[in-house]
């Protein structure tokens, strides 16, 4: 559902989110700036930033902020030569989780496919940086496919993040058009691999709502995603970032949302967060109190 004026697509009342207090948004861009950091909230325009700053939370994108990818639903900067890794950045990072005082501690990153770990000891020195100077973090990361790379895999569950996340982001049909070097089953496998080497992770993964995609096609990937033990999901609308990216085929109502939360509750996921401003890392600190219900085994 949506409303057109003169040719232009008028979002939804439940897609509006009240002005951020910029106070404490400041005090949060202050750190990110003196460190040098980016976060994942600025650079792909997350909708819910007011919010998350607010509360003192950002979840940071290391190795970029340039990708080696052009998903046209991104935006992010696309870059076919991006810099070098800078090996302060994981110190820099420890050091933001340090000044922010944060429980939960969500690290992402660009496609670096020039890599051939595709970023993957990046990930495990930030890890290991940020247990390092604040050891009762808990750290969530959130990978890209590592072009099927399982050694690459293994050496980020090597570091022992309490959650790794992976998103599909959009139905196996969908896949050409919306994320175009990725591919869907070499997603699933990921998460599939990653219970296999270490089953007392928690694994999550996401979608994107609004691209054209059949409710039967959103099941079908949520029974996939169970068929490999994924404990987490998040399903969010999709939002057009500029009039260069992929066009919005449909907005979702809130109750179809509350559907798909409801039948992967029945699923067996262990959390479904679905809304239509639920993003990736929308309150990823939850899974604190998620991870005190449903203990998992001491670390291998």
């Amino acid at each position: 559902m949506s409303v057109e004026l003169l040719g232009v697509v008028v979002k939804p009342e439940w897609l509006r989110v009240r002005a951020p207090q910029w106070e404490r948004v400041g005090k949060v861009k202050e750190i990110l700036q003196d460190l040098g950091l980016n976060t994942v909230c600025e650079e792909a325009s997350c909708p819910n930033i007011g919010e998350c700053f607010h509360a003192g939370t950002a979840t940071f994108l290391i190795m970029g902020p340039a990708c080696t990818r052009a998903c046209p639903y991104c935006d992010i900067d696309f870059e076919k030569k991006p810099k070098p890794l800078d090996p302060t950045e994981p110190h820099r990072l420890a050091e933001a989780v340090r000044r922010m005082k944060l429980n939960h501690v969500v690290i992402t990153s660009v496609n670096r496919d020039d890599l051939s770990d595709g970023g993957a000891s990046q990930f495990r020195r930030c890890i290991e940086a940020v247990r390092a100077i604040s050891p009762q973090t808990t750290i969530e990361v959130l990978i890209p496919d590592l072009c099927g790379n399982w050694a690459a895999l293994a050496e980020i569950i090597q570091a022992q993040p309490e959650v790794l996340n992976h998103n599909t982001e959009t139905v196996p049909r969908l896949y050409k058009r919306v994320r175009p070097q990725g591919e869907y089953q070499r997603s699933i496998e990921l998460l599939q691999r990653t219970r296999e080497l270490a089953p007392w992770i928690y694994t999550k993964s996401g979608l994107m709502a609004g691209l054209g995609e059949t409710d039967a096609e959103v099941e079908a990937v949520m029974r996939d995603l169970r068929q490999v033990d994924c404990d987490i999901l998040t399903i969010g609308q999709y939002l057009q970032p500029s009039s260069k990216h992929l066009a919005v085929n449909n907005f979702i109502p809130p109750d179809r949302f509350a559907a798909w939360q409801e039948l992967g509750d029945s699923l067996g996921f262990l959390q479904v967060v679905a809304s239509p401003l639920t993003r990736s890392s929308y309150h990823a600190e939850q899974v604190q109190e998620l991870m005190q219900r449903y203990p998992r085994r001491e670390r291998g």
